[in-house]
């Protein structure tokens, strides 16, 4: 059968080659490797099968017959890359099992303190992939084809790239007791904790690595090198576990950086077309990173192939294209998909003087399916005039020969303050709709998040606007108006709705917890306590499933109150609310 249940984790306890008896419990050694992948994949090239699958460790983590065709076709490059020698790429798939449930322990805890943006994947696989093909005589086909795969919920391109490069030069070498080592190795790291500093050992090498947390302010950089002394050799720091080189990633589009934001911010279908799955994969992820601290809302596929099983999903004609980025190497796509609004086709990176040379701005008519040029394809019309200033300055950094990862900081810091000056009017918005605490009381149902009306909410931007935080002019207006429309606003509304929701119920508790629970008994009928027990022991399980932002004295409050509601039933209701 290929469905499988998404409920939890899909492994046990397992060698490589082994047979499993059956399904990981709860407390078995792999709970640490889980925290951070799913699975290890090895694909090669097998003459009469194509790319197969060698190898999965855990040997019984449990893959359906579609995801390891997925795994396998997106762990090559295709035949119009021609990557010789080693290259890394990432993809991203859908568990075909059914979305895993959010209340999973380690999701919950992790998410709860982790930016919206770097929160676990509850229904995708991101793919990790170092790919090498080299001549090799001893092989029919002449060269050795292999790819070692990381599948994981979580996006930290950055961290398992680094860890690629550790193990699969070595893993090439000497196969599979290497890579047994390294996964007990990944098995003893302690869990990803949002805001704690960590040191993960793995071939002799120690990589110490931030985690982010949803607290952290918008440009904090991790600390260098822990200064204390440790039996560890000294740390290999990363300085972020999911930020790529924005720079180098957008090289041959710095002149439509802004453009190209906006169809982020909007959601908008596009197709990217590069010369390899490494450009093409990392031009997407850092199209995707545009929006940071917003959630990217809308799907998109690093690297994706026409084998793909939702190729004919995203290629149909016979409704409007779906809200994606795809991440693409074969021509053949241009062909396909020339219906979509929006297609970025570059080529290698040339200089052009000073500066990278860049892809022009193109009708959607001049797209030709066979020999298309490098260019931005789109009908669509920048709301937001160009920040002239910010390609002056990347120029000048070139010329100047600054260090790459400074002209990325620029690059981020822009985009950042792009977002937020997008974002704040909203925020500060959606913070007026949320009752008075004076109107919270403690024996009554809180009042209502007032409803977000949009064209309140536009009147509001002549004096609570972004043009007082951002220097750009342009259609504000027709921007917010289209973002309305999009997959970007629900998502947001939503979340921010919810986190407001959770609030107002705190804010109730700690009413609750703030009156007199025995004056309130005096002159209330058992059914009236009964209701009351049973309400505040909800509030605790949500608050205890870090829900609720309530402190720990109000818990135990709560807690005292139930104690002392039951207590004044009589004995047989009593028996009923806590049973022997």
């Amino acid at each position: 059968m290929d469905s499988l249940s998404g409920a939890g984790p899909r492994r046990g306890r397992g060698r490589l080659g082994e047979a499993s008896p059956g399904a990981r419990a709860a407390a078995a050694p792999w709970a640490r490797f889980s925290a951070w992948l799913e699975c290890v994949c090895v694909v090669t090239f097998d003459l009469e099968l194509g790319q197969a699958l060698e190898l999965v460790y855990p040997s019984d983590f449990r893959l359906t017959d579609k995801e390891k065709s997925s795994i396998c076709y997106l762990s090559f490059p295709d035949s119009h890359s021609g990557c010789l020698g080693d290259t890394q790429f990432s993809f991203r798939i859908r568990q075909c099992g059914g979305q895993r449930s959010p209340w999973h322990a380690e999701d919950r805890h992790y998410n709860s303190g982790a930016p919206v943006s770097l929160q676990r994947e509850p229904a995708h696989y991101f793919g990790y992939v170092y790919f090498r093909q080299v001549k090799d005589s001893s092989v029919k086909r002449g060269y050795f084809q292999k790819s070692l795969v990381l599948v994981s919920r979580l996006p930290f391109v950055r961290l398992f790239q680094a860890l690629l490069g550790l193990i699969a030069p070595e893993y090439f070498d000497r196969l599979a007791p290497c890579l047994e080592a390294v996964c007990s190795e990944i098995d003893q790291w302690p869990a990803p904790t949002p805001g704690q500093t960590l040191k993960l050992p793995v071939m002799g090498v120690v990589l110490q690595v931030r985690i982010p947390s949803r607290v952290d302010k918008p440009e904090y950089s991790p600390p260098k090198q822990c200064s204390h002394e440790s039996l560890l050799p000294t740390p290999v720091v990363l300085a972020s576990v999911h930020e790529l080189d924005l720079f180098r990633c957008f090289q041959p589009v710095l002149t439509h950086v802004q453009t190209l934001w906006e169809l982020m911010l909007l959601g908008e279908p596009l197709l990217v077309l590069a010369p390899s799955p490494a450009m093409a994969s990392d031009l997407v992820l850092a199209l995707i990173s545009c929006l940071q601290p917003l959630k990217f809302c809308c799907d998109y596929r690093p690297y994706f192939t026409i084998h793909d099983s939702e190729f004919k999903e995203f290629t149909t004609r016979t409704q409007a294209p779906p809200n994606v980025v795809l991440g693409v190497t074969n021509p053949f796509f241009i062909k396909t998909l020339q219906h979509w609004p929006h297609i970025l086709r570059v080529g290698e990176p040339k200089m052009s003087g000073d500066l990278p040379k860049q892809v022009k701005l193109k009708k959607p008519s001049r797209l030709k399916t066979l020999d298309t040029k490098p260019g931005l394809y789109t009908a669509y019309s920048a709301h937001l005039h160009r920040d002239k200033a910010l390609l002056k300055r990347l120029l000048k950094g070139l010329q100047k020969k600054r260090p790459w990862d400074t002209q990325t900081a620029s690059l981020r810091r822009h985009l950042l303050e792009l977002t937020h000056s997008f974002i704040i009017p909203l925020e500060h918005y959606m913070a007026s709709l949320m009752p008075l605490k004076k109107s919270i009381t403690p024996w009554k149902t809180p009042p209502q998040i007032r409803p977000f009306r949009q064209d309140d909410f536009l009147r509001s931007l002549e004096h609570a606007g972004p043009q007082l935080t951002c220097i750009l002019k342009g259609d504000w207006l027709g921007l917010y108006r289209r973002f309305f429309k999009s997959p970007h606003f629900d998502g947001w509304y939503r979340q921010r709705h919810r986190e407001m929701a959770h609030k107002l119920e705190a804010l109730h508790l700690e009413a609750i917890c703030e009156a007199n629970i025995e004056t309130w008994m005096k002159d209330k009928s058992e059914v009236e306590v009964v209701d009351l027990v049973l309400k505040l022991r909800e509030k605790l399980v949500q608050a205890q499933g870090h829900q609720l932002p309530v402190k720990e004295a109000t818990l135990q409050r709560a807690q005292l109150y139930i104690e002392t509601a039951i207590g004044s039933l009589p004995k047989d209701l009593q028996a009923v609310l806590c049973p022997p």
